[in-house]
């Protein structure tokens, strides 16, 4: 029966009939109710429906409508989308077998075992990774190297050991690594802080109060750092680097002498107007100016010229006697000599100048002969060393009577002398002979 009603219900345009359950349980339904139920209350029945469902719908478009009309433009947008989709899948699908190729060239490209200029640059950046505290104490040496050699003026002992110890550790990574660019490179910025080093340590033996210990620790770095100027070592005869030491302490000489410009320059205006007084045949008493001068640069010279002889002896020891014989038969030509073996004769042709030059300036006969004796001690000073020059003072024209003058002068001071030696050879005997009943 609700079949029957169902083909009666579809318009003959529609074809086939299209079965809904629901529609098929409710003309069931209304096949089994007996016609007055279907007269009086299914009419009511269906409108309380329509108005029920009407209500339902409305709360349900005033809940829900925006996300209704989201899902009407979304599935208007499905007509669009689901073409594009299947566009983009097609060129997907013909998409990865290339890209399967790319991968597996990239695969072969840059394999761990190929030869790959790109893999070694990522290799060697990742070692520099790896190693870059290394390299930056390593980069940080030549400035660690300048920092020590200027604040060695402050502390020399410390500063100078430590910079002597950083350029050893340099040339030793040179020598490892001789082909690397950067090791080059640091070992040539060491090399200028040694030169810089060096000037320091040549400036510091200028100095006008170099004592003994300071020069001593200055030659043993100067050896470490200019090893070319004594190869020989400390048993040589100095070498370059005691030539060096020389200059370096002539130079300070100089210097002190030429601060006595201002009484050289008082000296010479008494020397021009001794000449005056000569030619105007006058009687010429003056010379106190230049006593003052020659006083002072004796005492300079004296002072200097001893400090300068027994440092350089006890700095350079002369070769020992032994082994002498064998060294002349293998050099021919003998070793040069000791720069010390002319060096005094310097010395002394300065002062027998500017003796020859100014002391006849001086006329008052105890004043020069208070010069003649500083000049004689100076001269036993430096005979302690080999160097004594008293014998030249006799070349200087000081007048008619400077023979007898010069012999008087002599006698008193080898009397003084004589006597200085017998006060100290009395105390040393009196030492000793405490020392026996001791």
């Amino acid at each position: 029966m609700a079949d029957l009603l169902q083909e009666l219900l579809s318009a003959p345009s529609h074809g086939t009939p299209h079965t809904d359950p629901v529609a098929m349980e409710y003309l069931a339904n209304l096949a089994s109710m007996p016609l007055s139920q279907l007269e009086s209350s299914e009419q009511h029945s269906l409108a309380q429906s329509s108005h029920s469902l009407l209500l339902s719908l409305q709360a349900l478009s005033k809940r829900s409508h925006k996300s209704i009309i989201t899902s009407a433009a979304h599935h208007s947008n499905l007509r669009t989308a689901l073409p594009t989709l299947a566009t983009s899948a097609t060129d997907l699908t013909s998409a990865i077998p290339r890209l399967d190729n790319e991968a597996v060239r990239f695969s072969t490209t840059y394999h761990k075992t190929g030869d790959n200029e790109i893999l070694n640059a990522r290799k060697s950046a990742l070692l520099l990774s790896r190693n870059v505290e290394r390299l930056v104490d390593v980069l940080d040496l030549p400035t660690l190297l300048s920092t020590a050699i200027t604040t060695g003026a402050s502390a020399p002992a410390a500063n100078y050991s430590s910079a002597l110890d950083l350029n050893a550790h340099i040339r030793r990574l040179h020598g490892l690594y001789a082909e690397s660019p950067l090791i080059t490179s640091i070992s040539s910025q060491a090399d200028e802080a040694m030169q810089a080093m060096a000037k320091n340590l040549i400036s510091s033996l200028r100095a006008p109060n170099l004592k003994l210990v300071s020069a001593l620790r200055t030659i043993s770095w100067l050896r470490r750092v200019v090893p070319d100027l004594d190869p020989t070592g400390a048993s040589s005869n100095g070498g370059g680097l005691g030539a060096l030491f020389l200059v370096c302490r002539l130079s300070t000489l100089m210097n002190m002498l030429a601060a006595l410009e201002p009484l050289r320059e008082l000296a010479e205006q008494e020397k021009v107007r001794q000449q005056q007084h000569i030619q105007n045949g006058s009687a010429w008493s003056g010379g106190q100016q230049t006593e003052r001068y020659l006083k002072r640069y004796i005492e300079i010279f004296r002072e200097q010229s001893f400090a300068i002889v027994s440092m350089f002896r006890s700095i350079f020891p002369p070769h020992p006697n032994k082994g002498s014989s064998t060294g002349s038969e293998q050099d021919p030509l003998q070793p040069i000599p000791s720069a010390l073996s002319t060096f005094p004769f310097h010395l002394i042709e300065m002062l027998m100048e500017t003796l020859r030059i100014y002391l006849p300036s001086v006329k008052d006969q105890p004043s020069r002969d208070s010069l003649l004796t500083q000049v004689l001690y100076c001269a036993g000073s430096l005979g302690r060393l080999g160097g004594d020059f008293g014998i030249l003072l006799a070349t200087i024209d000081v007048g008619d009577e400077a023979e007898d003058e010069w012999v008087e002068v002599v006698k008193r001071h080898r009397l003084m002398a004589g006597r200085l030696e017998s006060i100290v050879g009395g105390k040393d005997k009196g030492a000793q002979e405490a020392m026996v009943k001791a």
